[in-house]
């Protein structure tokens, strides 16, 4: 059974930091691409960041770019999201999808398992 579990979420105030984490089971999780994506009330849900398989590459999106760093550790099958320099505009549910491929994408439609999601909230 194929389980992605994230982690890590909450409250934090503008300027803090937060580590999220994605546990995932039931697949090869070496061969696939992880991405983080993140949904605020009355939004699409976007992409926030994306790793290869093997983490030689990263990408992310405008909005999280100098702030956010995506890093996965393939022996404890779980990817990372740190977020630093938190702003209220960052609020909202993060998910983590797994990609089967070496690279992530931009777009949700193109990834085949994920997370139920975690809360974070940044107060102003």
């Amino acid at each position: 059974q194929v389980q992605l579990v994230e982690s890590g979420g909450g409250l934090v105030q503008a300027g803090g930091s937060l580590r999220l984490s994605c546990a995932a089971s039931g697949f090869t999780f070496s061969m696939y691409a992880m991405g983080w994506f993140r949904q605020a009330p009355g939004k699409e849900r976007e992409f926030v960041a994306g790793i290869s398989s093997r983490g030689r590459s990263t990408y992310y999106g405008d909005s999280v770019k100098g702030r956010f760093t995506i890093s996965r550790d393939n022996a404890k099958s779980t990817v990372y999201l740190q977020m630093n320099s938190l702003k209220p505009e960052d609020t909202a549910v993060y998910y983590c999808a797994a990609r089967w491929s070496g690279n992530p994408d931009y777009y949700e439609q193109n990834y085949n398992y994920w997370g139920q999601g975690t809360q974070v909230t940044v107060s102003s």
